[in-house]
């Protein structure tokens, strides 16, 4: 018999093929095609199956076919006949699935129950009410043309709410004109390396691997740069086109950089015709010290201001800002292309008015407190321990011997913590002395689990 595919979705408000193809007679080869759409669940329990006058015809078979097909698995339990509502499939209990076999080589992974993880704000403190009252009031106020094409530097009323939050609070030298939206650091990076600064770059020996990632699949080499206690050692920097550097909080080992090496970046950076791209990375996160004011001030014309949402409200809220020397402007925004890579214009207008209402303050300043609390915790439990990078940011770096970096993971992961050794974060071609330790973040978890995580950490580490 010749087969047919028969597609009945704008009858039955679903899809349902048939291959009437195979042996046997119609009749057997129809009831055998709809019971295995039926067992391996092409219809769905509940599904409408159509008249069998209509089916009939659009399968050209006989009408008493289709009827006794739909009888027969009526019959078996596969269909329900119901008066006055047609044929429907079957509600039928699923057969139970068996867990596949652990490997016996595998080891059971342990649970997390500790979030002690870098980088990470409290989720719970996202501040959903003033938030959604600034949503409120920016979307009424919105004007038509927010919700056209826009313009790809991002919408003006974020940039200029971020032209005067940057130059009151971190010192930036912000024109409007030249901050451009993008949804994040990473982003910033991304469109900065693809094309627009010519390699090779300057990083730091310790940093964030993400920098490293976004940059190697852009084909940029780097070079990595000693860091110390004064932060990165910027007298070894030589012929590089740009460098790359955490100057308000060096990450991840903590620290602002000394203000005779921001004035000889500087210097390098005019004397090579360079460019310094600026990692604002927690800026706004401070507590045993004055504000550390954006290395961008001191010449906006060599320096790329980068920052983001990220740890002062919420990953989640992916908006970022790139702050450019004016001559970056043009070849940023054709680097961003099309609409598709540009940030969502009602997150733009919640955070534009979130700024000049006050609440970013508000909620920055509460969380400032919050995490101070957190750091003062987290350094009194793990006493006598030495504990750096802890005057800002989210986390603090517990300093070991050598070879006692793994012994402490491991350690934390039979207690279920989540968090970060220091090796991750050296540059593969650091030629500095390994660093030996912990990066711990003190933000992530909530307060109800904190103490209880302090304490499985002190296990942790003896």
């Amino acid at each position: 018999m010749a087969g047919s595919w028969v597609d009945l979705a704008e009858r039955i408000g679903a899809d349902l093929h048939l291959d009437l193809a195979g042996p046997g007679g119609r009749r057997a080869v129809l009831t055998r095609t709809l019971r295995e759409a039926v067992r391996s669940g092409r219809l769905a329990p509940g599904t409408r199956l159509p008249p069998y006058r209509s089916l009939a015809a659009d399968l050209g078979l006989a009408r008493n076919t289709v009827a006794d097909a739909y009888a027969e698995l009526v019959a078996e339990g596969w269909l329900i006949a119901r008066q006055g509502s047609g044929t429907v499939v079957a509600h039928r209990a699923a057969a139970p699935r068996r867990p596949p076999s652990p490997s016996p080589a595998a080891a059971p992974a342990r649970p997390v129950r500790h979030d002690l993880r870098q980088g990470l704000p409290d989720p719970g403190s996202f501040p959903r009410t003033a938030w959604l009252a600034s949503a409120r009031r920016a979307l009424t106020a919105a004007p038509n043309d927010a919700f056209g094409p826009g313009d790809p530097r991002g919408r003006p009323e974020l940039r200029n709410a971020l032209a005067a939050y940057l130059s009151r609070a971190r010192g930036v030298q912000a024109d409007p004109d030249r901050i451009v939206i993008c949804s994040g650091v990473a982003h910033a990076l991304r469109l900065l390396s693809g094309g627009v600064v010519r390699g090779p770059w300057a990083v730091e020996s310790y940093g964030l691997p993400f920098h490293r990632s976004i940059l190697g699949a852009a084909s940029v080499r780097t070079r990595p740069l000693a860091i110390d206690e004064h932060g990165a050692r910027t007298d070894e920097l030589a012929g590089e086109r740009a460098v790359l550097l955490t100057p308000a909080h060096q990450f991840p080992t903590g620290g602002p950089l000394h203000p005779e090496r921001r004035a000889s970046v500087i210097d390098w950076a005019r004397t090579k015709n360079a460019l310094v791209l600026e990692d604002d990375y927690d800026g706004d996160f401070r507590y045993d010290r004055q504000p550390v004011g954006a290395l961008q001030n001191l010449d906006p014309e060599r320096v790329a201001y980068l920052g983001s949402v990220s740890k002062s409200l919420s990953p989640a809220v992916r908006l970022g800002w790139m702050v450019l020397p004016g001559h970056l402007v043009g070849p940023v925004l054709a680097a961003k292309g099309e609409r598709e890579a540009w940030a969502g214009v009602a997150d733009q207008l919640t955070l534009a008015d979130f700024i000049e209402h006050g609440a970013y303050d508000r909620h920055v300043r509460r969380m400032r407190q919050r995490y101070r609390r957190r750091r003062d915790q987290l350094v009194q439990a793990l006493a006598p321990h030495t504990t750096t990078g802890i005057a800002a940011g989210l986390h603090a770096v517990l300093n070991l011997p050598a070879e006692a970096e793994k012994r402490a993971l491991d350690a934390a992961r039979e207690e279920g913590i989540a968090l970060d050794g220091l090796s991750p974060f050296r540059h593969p071609e650091a030629a500095m002395p390994a660093l030996n330790g912990l990066v711990i973040g003190y933000a992530a978890a909530p307060d109800h689990a904190f103490a209880a995580a302090l304490d499985a950490l002190r296990r942790a580490v003896g």
